[in-house]
């Protein structure tokens, strides 16, 4: 049922999602039949909002997600099952002598022996018990914050799948539209045979490259599926791009929340604490079992009884001091371990956030200079292109090459937005974020000055 809500509810936005921008310029104007996808069908422009909807969905219905929440309810089953006192052991037996003996002393023995919780041993148990299911709970979250970041980068490329389909379609059209055109002119004698020869080659590459480019879209959609644990060829709405996403700048802010909340770290510091716990338990095993025992006798002729024994049971760790200081070093070693691997993870965030912060300013530039340079020189080179063709003073081949120009500096600008988006949300998941308005409001936190700051 809750799978069936979001659907909805998701189908419902879409009817009134904010609209594609415009079809994008450069296309002649005698192209007049090339399609607007967004004229066509209603789209879902991929927000914040909505890869957190999906993000739940998944919460809810991924196998391994599912997987992480039975291993954590098992350690807590865990904790619940530590005992404080062990179940006594009840002891039965008969003596086998002469009837004189077995007068005196008694021939039926019974008893009861009980292990004592001494030295904390059974505290120690509940501690690690209790550090394992922190463990667990840090790993179910690391493994969603891994899987929502592999989820928002598949909707992304799914949203770049979409719009180089779109890309693709209006191409085909300005092809089909030239194609039209040379034909006519070729009809006419106005145009050449490898004109005419090239022009249909292109259409027949466009063609082509679009069926690939679908299948690919669908192939997306199928991945996207896989994560909700939809079935495999559940239908979407065509899915949009969001706009270019503000600068993220690299700042000590931005590190040290990183160094704090990121989700295999925190794993990482949760397991040093097992291991300091699973230390102290092994330096209390070393003290011996302590256990107080009752045995009592009676005589079989008549029932009467005879005697009552009482003992104080316990081992003296005498011959295997050097395997119980062995074990101590072990379980060091491994805490030693746990320590230098979080240090180590530490300095490789650190690391991952630069990088990452230089790669999304990279592709934020890239995306900038394809849309407010090179599509505005494509859309005047393929116009002007067009035009001494049409008049008679250009060739074919710079109006094919304009084209190419103009086609080459779309798909550049659409991959340079998803690539700037699925390395946000790498950068979300280093900085153990909820999703990218979080990242966006810890940055222009970050930008306000000290003395603007309240105290």
């Amino acid at each position: 049922m809750k799978t069936i809500a979001i659907t909805a509810l998701i189908l419902s936005g879409a009817m009134a999602v904010v609209s594609l921008p415009a079809v994008e310029p450069g296309v002649p104007s005698g192209g007049n039949n090339v399609a607007n996808p967004a004229n066509a069908t209603n789209s879902l422009t991929l927000t914040p909002a909505l890869v957190n909807l999906l993000a739940e969905e998944m919460r809810t219905n991924h196998p391994a997600l599912t997987a992480a929440r039975a291993r954590t309810n098992a350690a807590a089953a865990g904790v619940a099952a530590v005992r404080s006192w062990e179940d006594p052991m009840i002891r039965l037996g008969a003596m086998a002598s002469d009837e004189t003996m077995r007068r005196e002393n008694g021939d039926l023995i019974y008893g009861a022996e009980q292990k004592l919780p001494l030295w904390g041993k059974p505290d120690f148990a509940r501690r690690v018990a209790r550090a394992e299911l922190e463990v667990e709970n840090a790993n179910a979250g690391y493994q969603f914050q891994i899987l929502r970041s592999a989820l928002a980068k598949t909707v992304f490329r799914a949203g770049l799948a979409e719009r180089i389909v779109a890309i693709g379609e209006q191409d085909l059209a300005f092809v089909q539209t030239m194609n039209a055109a040379v034909d006519a002119k070729y009809r006419a004698g106005a145009a050449t045979q490898v004109e005419f020869l090239q022009i249909q080659n292109e259409r027949a590459k466009r063609t082509t490259q679009l069926q690939t480019d679908r299948a690919r879209l669908g192939h997306e959609l199928v991945a996207l599926n896989r994560f909700l644990n939809r079935e495999m060829n559940s239908p979407w709405p065509p899915l949009e791009l969001p706009p270019l996403a503000a600068p993220v700048i690299y700042n000590e802010r931005l590190v040290s929340f990183a160094t704090k909340y990121e989700p295999k770290l925190r794993m990482l510091r949760e397991q040093i604490k097992q291991s300091r716990s699973v230390v102290d338990a092994t330096r209390r095993a070393r003290l011996p079992d302590v256990s107080f025992g009752v045995e009592s006798r009676n005589y079989s002729g008549n029932g009467e009884w005879r005697q009552a024994e009482f003992m104080l049971n316990f081992n003296l760790p005498l011959f295997n001091r050097s395997k119980y200081r062995a074990e101590v070093r072990r379980d060091e070693a491994k805490l030693a371990a746990s320590e230098a691997d979080a240090a180590d993870y530490s300095l490789s965030v650190r690391e991952e956030i630069h990088n990452l912060t230089v790669k999304i300013d990279a592709a934020r530039r890239e995306a900038v200079v394809y849309r407010d340079e090179i599509i505005p020189r494509s859309e005047q080179a393929i116009t002007s292109a067009r035009s001494g063709w049409e008049t008679g003073r250009g060739m074919l081949r710079d109006v094919l090459e304009a084209r190419r120009m103009l086609l080459d500096g779309r798909l550049m600008y659409a991959r340079a937005v998803a690539e700037q988006y699925e390395m946000l949300s790498d950068l979300v998941l280093c900085c153990g974020l909820g999703d990218l308005e979080a990242l966006q409001m810890l940055e222009d936190e970050s930008q306000v000055k000290p003395e603007e700051k309240k105290p």
